[in-house]
């Protein structure tokens, strides 16, 4: 299938997902154009940190259909690699290489991975690790770094990629109050720089500010989706209401 830009960059259509007897999505659609910034919100086991990974491939769909720019997801026969190139992933926890360097974790895979000229890959990890405000660190190792700065390396380290999509999975949750806001500001500069990000957040503040539209989860279902002002401000479901009136 041949993907244009007026098309969804991402489409969930009526995706299922269970681990043994336990379905976690139970029917999951929606469409996120290119350039957009949609937040996932909802209760712990709600399903939200399940249905990025099925975007990526990290987790298989039983029913339904995944596409990203057109590329069937779920189909058996895809290159994930090829995938993995037009979506990068952050989670809550860093992964980062604590043998390596900053620098070095940016460079790994673009080297190993795509085969790309170390000395083109360098310039771009440096100008990437600028990108995320870490000018100076580039030759600290992990344990050097607060768990802000490593999460912003590993926002460096998959934008070295050089995806069209970034996802975003709870990745201020294990974070010190004091090193969020580094973090959130970050991502907020990929977004008015264009790029197309799914977050899964806790960080409601944030989501109303920077997100084109809310969704929230409840129980594996989409339960009410809309813009931040009219999510946050004139919510519909009782469900929604109910979860808003425990965490604003």
């Amino acid at each position: 299938m041949t993907w244009t830009p007026q098309q969804p960059i991402v489409s969930l259509k009526d995706v299922h997902k269970s681990f043994g007897a336990v379905e976690v999505l139970r029917g999951i659609s929606l469409d996120v154009m290119k350039g957009e910034v949609v937040c996932i919100i909802g209760p712990s086991g709600s399903g939200k940190s399940t249905l990025i990974r099925c975007i990526n491939a990290l987790n298989d769909i039983q029913a339904g259909s995944i596409t990203v720019e057109g590329l069937e997801v779920n189909d058996p026969k895809l290159d994930k690699l090829a995938l993995r190139k037009k979506v990068g992933m952050v989670f809550q926890q860093y992964n980062l290489f604590p043998h390596k360097t900053a620098l070095q974790n940016v460079m790994m895979a673009p080297i190993k991975v795509l085969n790309q000229d170390r000395a083109e890959v360098e310039k771009r990890a440096r100008a990437l690790i600028a990108k995320v405000r870490l000018n100076g660190k580039e030759d600290a190792y992990p344990g050097e770094l607060s768990g802000g700065q490593q999460q912003r390396v590993a926002i460096a380290r998959s934008l070295a990629m050089n995806p069209d999509v970034m996802l975003f999975d709870e990745v201020t949750a294990a974070l010190d109050p004091e090193t969020v806001k580094e973090v959130l500001t970050t991502i907020k500069d990929l977004a008015a720089d264009g790029m197309t990000c799914i977050l899964v957040t806790h960080e409601m503040g944030f989501a109303r500010e920077i997100a084109d539209c809310i969704y929230f989860t409840d129980r594996g279902v989409i339960v009410e989706s809309g813009p931040p002002a009219t999510f946050f401000d004139n919510a519909q479901d009782p469900r929604t209401q109910q979860f808003l009136a425990q965490i604003l």
